[in-house]
């Protein structure tokens, strides 16, 4: 990923970022075990998973964040030999930059993109759902890491607890296709009237030709199925978002993603 240039919202809060918060805070506890550190809330991936997770703001919190509470949160992490990471929405918690700033590191930051609910999106008959046992949802999350690695070269990988999510209605996993072959991947997590678009990807040489709008299309329409008015993302870029608002996303936010090497 790139860091994007964020565009700037005017005016107050986005009144869907609420539900947006309360949708961070649910979707990990499926998979992980959660631990307050301070002011934040540290998932922690159970073996298995396919995942590794992050620490955020603790929902309704109301904390003025300072470089010691990051440190302390990272240390953490390190001590249990996961991930140090920290993700949040700087229009939410708007005092943890400044302190992740003032203890000596710079997040990234992305687009926060809603879809309203009231923009019509049909499927693209290229892209399609996967069912939880097929073989092509081990080569769609291949594509996923393909497309993000800037590889063209695709491998199987392992799906983790994605087949039982999938079962249960917890994951939407999309794949689009082209004479055959898969050419691009991404997933939902509905979680009651609000999912999450995640990791939508295609590799090199399969773009340019509209599959990560079928995708997107398709996962939108896949959520909408199940009950979802709430359909929010985060563009790695901003030439991913700008396809994503000509499907009729409209930024809301800005995402802030910390990640520390080993």
């Amino acid at each position: 990923m790139t860091t994007s240039r964020v565009r700037s919202l005017p005016g107050r809060t986005d009144p869907r970022l609420p539900r947006v918060e309360a949708y961070y805070d649910l979707v990990p506890r499926a998979v992980t075990t959660a631990e307050e550190v301070g002011p934040f809330t540290l998932f922690v991936a159970e073996a298995g998973t396919g995942w590794q997770f992050y620490a955020r703001p603790r929902l309704g919190g109301h904390d003025v964040f300072t470089a010691s509470n990051v440190e302390r949160v990272l240390s953490r992490q390190a001590a249990l030999d996961v991930p140090r990471a920290v993700e949040w929405v700087d229009d939410v918690t708007p005092t943890l930059l400044p302190a992740v700033r003032a203890a000596g590191y710079e997040p990234r930051r992305y687009p926060l993109l809603v879809l309203p609910a009231d923009v019509p999106v049909e499927p693209d008959p290229r892209a399609r759902a996967l069912r939880p046992a097929e073989p092509h949802l081990a080569l769609a999350v291949g594509t996923v890491s393909a497309g993000f690695g800037e590889r063209d070269v695709v491998e199987p990988k392992d799906t983790g607890k994605r087949p039982e999510l999938i079962q249960r209605g917890d994951l939407v996993v999309v794949a689009s296709f082209e004479n055959g072959r898969l050419c691009g991947a991404g997933s939902a997590a509905p979680r009651g009237d609000v999912a999450e678009l995640m990791g939508i990807a295609v590799p090199p040489k399969h773009r340019g030709r509209g599959h990560g709008s079928a995708v997107t299309r398709t996962l939108v329409a896949e959520c909408r199925r199940q009950g979802v008015d709430l359909v929010f993302l985060t563009a790695g870029s901003d030439a991913a978002a700008d396809i994503y608002r000509r499907v009729g996303f409209v930024d809301v936010g800005t995402a802030c993603i910390l990640e520390l090497g080993d």
